[in-house]
């Protein structure tokens, strides 16, 4: 059983900001913190503190972004020709041209051959999602497991599936590519199949882990990667390296429902950060948590975070670790998500500002490149030894051809090009649900739109119960993340996660159309209730 205290800074747009909320053991106290009045501030601030750091093409896309947000371009008005926009910036046509590439990227911009760029005429102006109230008392997590939600209730007849936690098409991989890769690790290593490999992996794989850091901005010496199961395994090396039973964690909220699974199998308390839908991690809440609470780690997904899509600044990433230096409190960094973030600068990893161990990163290939080929990895910095140990106590040792097959397909000089592609794809996908939510979802929904990555969050009028529109979609073979799966407490109760990692065709859309449909008539019982 785990428990979990909670700090959270009130809807960011509503009448509870800006003050923070701390709440421990069911007494409230009221902390007077001027966290952020409300949701502009809130970018205002990131983009504040992060522009001057970042490239010429993105302060000056970031520039020209807010002036079709702001209504000075209008969908379908043509932008200034490339040529133009170079002179006006005084930078090279080629940092223009990467400029509006970015603009495209972002589904702000189209390009049309000989004609030049215009605003895009599908983008949508869908709010964002704020951040709830959380409860006033601490709560004991007494639930089944939230994986097994997914699982057993949405997989009663499911026919289509916005639930899953994994890649399913595999039209997002290149599986002759991962067939060849494997059949030649088993030709060429077939004598591993007979002896017991290193518990801490080959070192063509840890060397190959070693050299995509460096797309992360990460110096790692393959002799100090572990190879793990998978991401989540890594995790939890981690935490059992840093914590005991009874130990408090900080985390995102709301978080991967994954986490909390381990966190409560390993009786540790929660205290969840409220985090924003485009920059994530509240740091003035977690150093207000700092402050107040005996934390002994920091569970984080800086880029890409699941569910919200949120990618932390760099600017406030390197704030981060310089925040847990004088505590000595570790931060566990998941960057499973981070390479989809392709030719971004973004997606930089927290591991590359530190500079004295205090950062535990873990990664995977699984959500990327293979999906099949189940292998994470671990640089544990200061307590590389302790997880190194605990992999070998628990005889966790994995598959030496599949690690070879692995190290082969992360050296090849395609992988970068077909991240591009997935993030592309993904993009598109992200794009049209969310014109599909807006189109079809009860009015006042928001939605969050990340970068890329296979998820959308999204957030019901109040008085709706995700739950409750679970069981009605199940019964028509729909499947979803319900909201109160991604907290600790059921503070997200009219949220939902939808996930796009599977098929996407007209079966699907027909689905997410119908779901919102439920939604609406669920809406209407509610408001007339």
């Amino acid at each position: 059983m785990a428990c979990t205290q909670s700090i959270g800074m009130g809807h960011l747009c509503g009448q509870n900001g800006p003050h923070l909320f701390c709440f421990l053991h069911g007494r409230r106290h009221l902390w007077c913190w001027c966290l952020l009045h409300n949701e502009q501030t809130m970018n205002a601030l990131a983009s504040s503190s992060t522009l001057a750091v970042q490239p010429l093409y993105v302060q000056m896309a970031v520039r020209m972004a807010g002036l079709i947000e702001s209504g000075v371009f209008q969908p379908g008005q043509r932008l200034p020709s490339v040529r133009d926009s170079a002179a006006q910036e005084g930078v090279s046509i080629s940092t223009a041209m990467q400029a509006f590439r970015w603009l495209e990227d972002k589904g702000l911009a189209q390009a049309k051959p000989k004609a030049g760029y215009f605003v895009s005429k599908l983008r949508q102006r869908i709010a964002l999602p704020m951040v709830g109230q959380p409860p006033a008392h601490s709560v004991p997590v007494e639930r089944r497991s939230r994986t097994d939600v997914i699982r057993v209730d949405g997989g009663q007849a499911i026919r289509v599936n916005l639930g899953g936690t994994c890649p399913r098409d595999s039209m997002l991989f290149d599986e002759d590519r991962v067939r060849v890769a494997v059949s030649r690790a088993t030709r060429v290593h077939r004598r591993t199949l007979v002896s017991y490999t290193n518990e801490a992996g080959t070192p063509a794989l840890q060397n190959a882990v070693a050299q995509r850091a460096l797309h992360l901005g990460c110096s790692l010496r393959g002799e100090d990667v572990v190879i793990t199961s998978s991401c989540i395994h890594a995790v939890s090396l981690c935490l059992m390296a840093v914590t005991r039973p009874g130990d408090v964690v900080a985390l995102e909220s709301p978080t991967f429902f994954g986490f909390l699974d381990l966190l409560e199998a390993l009786s540790l308390r929660v205290v969840e950060i409220p985090s924003h839908p485009r920059t994530g991690l509240s740091l003035p809440a977690l150093q207000l948590a700092l402050d107040t609470q005996p934390i002994k780690a920091v569970l984080a997904v800086p880029t890409l975070s699941n569910p919200l899509g949120a990618i932390m600044p760099l600017a406030d990433k390197k704030a981060l670790v310089r925040m847990l230096a004088p505590h000595q409190i570790p931060l566990i960094e998941d960057v499973v998500f981070n390479d989809l973030l392709a030719s971004d600068e973004r997606r930089k990893a927290v591991k590359a500002f530190d500079r004295d161990g205090s950062v535990m990163v873990c990664g995977s290939f699984s959500k990327t490149l293979a999906p099949g080929i189940r292998l994470g990895w671990v640089e544990a910095g200061r307590w590389r030894d302790q997880v190194a140990a605990l992999q070998r106590v628990q005889g966790a040792a994995t598959n030496e051809v599949l690690e070879h097959a692995l190290a082969d397909l992360l050296t090849q000089t395609a992988y970068e090009s077909q991240m591009r592609r997935l993030s592309a794809t993904m993009k598109s996908r992200l794009h049209e649900a969310r014109r599909l939510v807006s189109g079809h979802f009860p009015k006042g929904t928001r939605v969050s739109d990340p970068a890329a990555g296979y998820t959308l969050w999204v957030e019901l009028p109040a008085g709706m119960n995700s739950m409750r529109l679970f069981e009605h979609a199940a019964s028509e073979g729909i499947a979803f993340g319900p909201g109160q799966l991604f907290s600790a407490t059921d503070r997200y109760a009219h949220c939902l996660r939808l996930s796009f990692s599977g098929a996407w065709g007209d079966a699907e859309k027909e689905g997410l159309m119908r779901l919102g449909h439920l939604a609406q008539a669920l809406s209407r019982q509610a408001s007339q209730a």
